[in-house]
């Protein structure tokens, strides 16, 4: 999304649709997020970490917050992202991800 468009989309129409998650049950956690230069990034290589302001990387759309559902499946997902209000306005692109559970033996011997 690039900001000026979200601009475009008021700030209620995305209060209402977090309103209608939490009516349906789907809604398990959502937050707008401040625009990309307030962003500072952390790179930690050879165990020393490094602190730069801006984003992760230079793109001309950026993360302007999420919504964490729950859904049945995929197809339900989209769904439920299609009716986000920068989307439905056309002034973003919504991704779709499931939640990667943690497997504590991950990666040890």
């Amino acid at each position: 999304m690039q900001e000026d468009d979200l601009n475009a989309v008021p700030d209620s129409d995305c209060m209402a649709f977090g309103e209608a998650l939490r009516a349906s049950g789907r809604y398990v956690a959502a937050e707008a997020l401040q625009a990309v230069e307030t962003a500072t990034t952390v790179r930690v290589r050879a165990g020393k970490a490094s602190v730069t302001d801006g984003p992760f990387a230079e793109t001309k759309e950026q993360l302007a917050g999420f919504y964490l559902i729950e859904a049945k499946n995929l197809d339900e997902a989209i769904r439920v992202a299609a009716e986000i209000p920068p989307a439905r306005a056309g002034a973003a692109s919504i991704e779709v991800r499931p939640v990667r559970q943690l497997d504590p033996g991950r990666g040890t011997n």
